[in-house]
């Protein structure tokens, strides 16, 4: 299997890599082509920021933000991702065209998300680990083993889901890396993400410039942080994840026909 690469398009002022780059209408379109453009399968639009500490934006914001680069990205021809906690977000983005909704909450921050999803069964619903908002996440990443705790409140994360109506194909799930996580708890969920996968269901990963490179790397700039974001994708790649969550899609796209061509 092709391991996917899932291209981030952030259209706020304040996400910790690239927040303000393509802000307005006219960039976040223009970026959106240029990762169709270098092969991205999906393109992933939010419209708030889930930073450590990042406030929320109010839902009328969000909306203003995303709807109108849906609507265009999905006449190019595009399959677009809507990354929102907000059911009544997901549903005008799935109105638009939009075939995955990526929820960092996993159905928690807005009871009626799950409803929205069974009622759409055509749409792919990615369900993160999440333990609560920006603003507290940090406070709570306290965990006795973190790939067994991740492992199970994913497990009653989608039986929920499941009960709710939503068919288990239409499930993708997320370890949430840096959501609640140290930067050892990342890289333990990494290094056993095997017993993630056996829930049943794909997994997406986003490693993307995120802060646990950062220390790694003494201290490197988000920008600075996309050669080892590269060898992160190489190696799922090389597990057969189903997807990467990405900032750049080229250089990721090339790590996987590395990796494929290797192991053909």
């Amino acid at each position: 299997m092709t391991t996917l690469v899932m291209g981030i398009l952030n259209v706020t002022p304040d996400s910790f890599a690239d927040g303000g780059r393509h802000f307005s209408l006219e960039d976040a379109i223009a970026r959106g082509a240029k990762m169709i453009e270098e092969g991205a399968e999906i393109i992933d639009v939010g419209g708030e920021s889930t930073r450590p500490g990042a406030e929320r934006v109010d839902e009328e914001s969000e909306k203003a933000r995303v709807l109108p680069v849906i609507k265009e990205l999905v006449a190019m021809g595009a399959t677009v991702s809507i990354d929102t906690m907000r059911s009544s977000v997901a549903n005008e983005a799935i109105s638009l065209g939009a075939k995955y909704v990526n929820d960092v909450s996993g159905g928690l921050a807005d009871p009626k998300m799950a409803q929205l999803i069974a009622r759409n069964k055509g749409v792919q619903y990615i369900a993160m680990h999440w333990r609560g908002h920006s603003k507290e996440m940090n406070s709570l990443a306290k965990y006795e083993d973190v790939v067994r705790d991740v492992r199970r409140e994913l497990a009653e994360r989608t039986e929920a889901l499941v009960n709710e109506g939503i068919d288990p194909d239409q499930i993708i799930i997320d370890p949430g890396l840096g959501f609640a996580k140290e930067a050892s708890d990342n890289w333990a969920l990494l290094k056993d993400l095997e017993r993630i996968s056996l829930l049943g269901f794909p997994v997406l990963v986003g490693a993307s410039r995120k802060r646990f490179l950062g220390e790694l790397l003494d201290g490197a700039t988000p920008d600075d942080r996309e050669s080892a974001s590269v060898a992160i994708t190489t190696l799922l790649a090389r597990m057969g994840i189903w997807g990467v969550r990405t900032h750049s899609v080229k250089p990721h796209k090339d790590a996987i026909k590395v990796v494929e061509r290797w192991m053909s």
